[in-house]
């Protein structure tokens, strides 16, 4: 079977698949693995419907029951469990010869799986409208980018405000406001950057920074008035970046807080010896993190 591409910045963002729960599912699928069960799905997708028209107008047959028996075994593999529910019960009111039961769980479930494909069906004709530099990222040679880290890219691609490189001054220009006190996030992930840009973004400039290398580089552009700061994180964890930040003469007593799911008290006097104000574990309460975060600016 020839797999088809899928915009799923596109599905992402209506979340139409639950496509998050799908990729963290073990065993994990590839991207060609889960695109291969969209185009499936597509072309399985017209008997469906047809069964449907023959279970509402009560005339269901064994072909209609086969096709949402391969729809429900395809949505199992998919890790997507809507629709199942009621492909089964159109199936027992057919069986059991309550056709005006099977005829009412059909007019329920039609007009929302019409809809669920065509959004799927949208994804593909989008597909061709991806950054050829991201298509380059998850394309990979041998297939085995699984959907996971496929989705952290799309989530850094999407997120397009994350700190990297040259980046830094232009996406600290274009929502710089000079009433408002600057905070830099450290953290590899994505999805806690835009959380805590969410808590934050009515008093706070939120910088983000995904690569903890590029710390330095930044310090000689921009002057933060807080630090937030992950534990633990690839290239660099956040005690090694303590001393980077201490180097930078005008933060020497720039507030530090550590935002790390590690709260053992090894690792938070550890930080605090290291010149660090104080720590938030994760995952954070987001008024315990504006209230330490206002505390520790106005000391400073």
């Amino acid at each position: 079977m020839e797999i088809d591409n899928f915009d799923l910045l596109t599905l992402i963002k209506q979340d139409d698949l639950n496509i998050r729960y799908a990729a963290g599912t073990e065993p994990l699928l590839t991207v060609d693995e889960y695109f291969g069960m969209l185009t499936k799905l597509l072309k399985l997708a017209p008997d469906v419907k047809r069964g449907l028209i023959k279970f509402a107008s009560r005339d269901g047959d064994m072909d209609a029951i086969r096709s949402l028996d391969s729809m429900i075994t395809l949505l199992e593999d998919m890790r997507y469990d809507r629709f199942i529910v009621d492909f089964h019960a159109i199936i027992d009111a057919y069986r059991q010869g309550n056709w005006r039961l099977a005829a009412t769980h059909t007019q329920r479930v039609s007009e929302d799986f019409n809809r669920f494909c065509s959004r799927i069906s949208l994804a593909k004709e989008k597909a061709q409208s991806l950054d050829a530099a991201l298509r380059e990222k998850y394309n990979d040679p041998d297939g085995k980018l699984s959907l996971k880290e496929f989705i952290g890219l799309i989530d850094e691609e999407k997120a397009g405000r994350h700190v990297d490189g040259e980046e830094a001054d232009r996406k600290a220009d274009e929502e710089k406001d000079d009433s408002k006190p600057l905070i830099l996030a450290v953290d590899d992930s994505p999805s806690i950057l835009k959380s805590v840009e969410s808590v934050l973004s009515n008093d706070y400039q939120v910088l983000m920074l995904v690569k903890p290398a590029m710390l330095e580089k930044i310090l000689r552009q921009k002057t933060p008035d807080l630090f937030l700061l992950d534990y633990n994180m690839p290239e660099l964890n956040g005690f090694e970046l303590v001393p980077i930040i201490k180097s930078f003469e005008e933060h020497k007593e720039t507030p530090i807080i550590f935002l790390t799911s590690e709260g053992t008290i090894d690792n938070v006097t550890a930080a605090l010896a290291l010149g660090a104000s104080d720590f938030v574990v994760k995952p954070f309460i987001p008024n315990v993190l504006r209230e330490k975060i206002k505390k520790h600016i106005t000391r400073k």
